[in-house]
């Protein structure tokens, strides 16, 4: 693959597994657009991307809320314009609002949804058409462990989650026969703002709980969807690839 005629749509990019995805897939040679509510660690990431690459102007910055419709089309507009093209989508932007579901507030239920579900939709119905034309796509989600495994409190993220994954068995056979590939990526408990909550006991009994004994690095899933991204895995559609640490070692 010639990865400096590829192009990258990262949602959530601003940090964690979004920032490394985003970062790797540039210092491979891609073009990349960012996408986050917050635009000064999106500009931050640019430019930590011209130091690290030596060259500017291979990534696009663009301020998206992935809960509304209208600036994900916005985004994808702006990456048209400016690239002329989407070769690869990442769609990692989450959110959590946790609770137990006995009390769980509606409006948490539904942004959670929105954020984690409805936007990949979103996203995969922008970048589609052009996939299409060009015979060409590598379309990769981000859900989690917990899809499988369940987590008390988390109803709406892991019903968010496991959403994920049937929409990338769906369209993985929707769109086989266009030479684009649909996966998705599991995640185990990954050292991001998510996990920066919990205390460091916490952590440490987690960590007692995976095979690996420590939690993961956003760089441990970005290293993931990059072999997916790749020609490498262009016999590899509607599959789910664990990045976990031996957490959970089901099917």
């Amino acid at each position: 693959m010639a990865w400096n005629d590829q192009v990258a749509f990262v949602t959530g990019a601003s940090q964690g597994i979004g920032r490394a995805c985003a970062l790797l897939l540039a210092e491979a040679g891609a073009k990349v657009v960012i996408a986050s509510r917050n635009l000064d660690q999106l500009h931050s990431l640019a430019d930590e991307v011209a130091r690290a690459c030596g060259e500017e102007g291979r990534v696009l910055p663009i301020k998206t809320d992935v809960s509304s419709e209208d600036e994900i089309v916005h985004a994808f507009e702006k990456a048209q314009q400016q690239f002329g093209k989407v070769d690869i989508l990442v769609n990692n932007a989450g959110a959590t609002r946790d609770g137990l579901l006995l009390r769980m507030k509606r409006k948490d239920w539904d942004e959670v949804l929105t954020t984690n579900l409805t936007a990949a939709y979103l996203c995969m119905q922008q970048a589609l058409p052009g996939m299409v034309r060009r015979r060409y796509g590598r379309i990769i989600s981000i859900s989690s462990v917990v899809a499988y495994m369940g987590n008390a409190g988390q109803a709406n993220y892991v019903a968010s989650k496991a959403g994920i994954l049937g929409l990338t068995r769906a369209l993985a056979q929707e769109v086989a026969s266009r030479n684009i590939t649909v996966n998705a990526v599991a995640p185990g408990f990954i050292e991001t703002a998510m996990t920066d909550k919990m205390t460091p006991d916490a952590k440490e009994k987690l960590a007692g709980r995976i095979p690996l004994a420590r939690l993961g690095q956003p760089l441990d899933v970005a290293h993931a969807v990059k072999f997916l991204a790749s020609d490498e895995a262009g016999y590899i559609t509607g599959q789910v690839l664990h990045v976990n640490g031996g957490l959970y070692l089901g099917s």
